[in-house]
């Protein structure tokens, strides 16, 4: 009778476990199916035990903190985007010079609302949505412009009439 043997490449128990990676609850039945099975003249050696229960509080520790780091990605996401819309939203009611996207030119006008769109603060300006990144300039919808004396010459000439 042929036994074949068994390798650190042999993947079949995990396999058969419902996976290539083994989880805690594995590990400690191929564990107590050692103990079991082992030589009663030759039984396995207390430091390799040892060694073995320690790799399992490691895997343990390991998996912990794997799921502690995605759970704080999560967050930091999500905080990312509150904070995104939350300066964004700083944004509305003013006048903003932007790149328009299909024909690269710039154009003014007004943020009339801020929404999250695939992760990104999109603004809606006179209209059309307009990814926060291709805003230029930002100037309060209520201030003059430098160079434009318009508002000054109604006030003129309003005082002369």
């Amino acid at each position: 009778m042929s036994i074949s043997g068994i390798s650190h490449n042999d993947s079949s128990y995990a396999d058969a476990i419902g996976g290539g990676q083994m989880d805690k609850e594995a590990f400690m039945e191929l564990l107590v199916q050692q103990l079991k099975n082992q030589d009663p003249l030759s039984p396995m050696d207390n430091d390799k035990f040892i060694a073995q229960l320690t790799d399992l509080s490691s895997l343990e520790g390991i998996q912990n903190l794997n799921e502690n780091m995605v759970g704080l990605a999560m967050l930091q996401q999500g905080n990312a985007l509150m904070s995104q819309l939350t300066q964004s939203s700083a944004l509305i009611g003013k006048e903003v010079t932007f790149t328009d996207l299909e024909s690269g030119a710039e154009q003014t006008g007004t943020v009339q609302s801020v929404k999250i769109e695939d992760g990104l603060a999109v603004l809606n300006i006179d209209g059309r949505d307009v990814p926060l990144a291709s805003v230029l300039e930002i100037t309060d919808g209520d201030t003059t412009v430098e160079g434009d004396t318009s508002a000054g010459d109604e006030t003129a000439e309003g005082a002369e009439g």
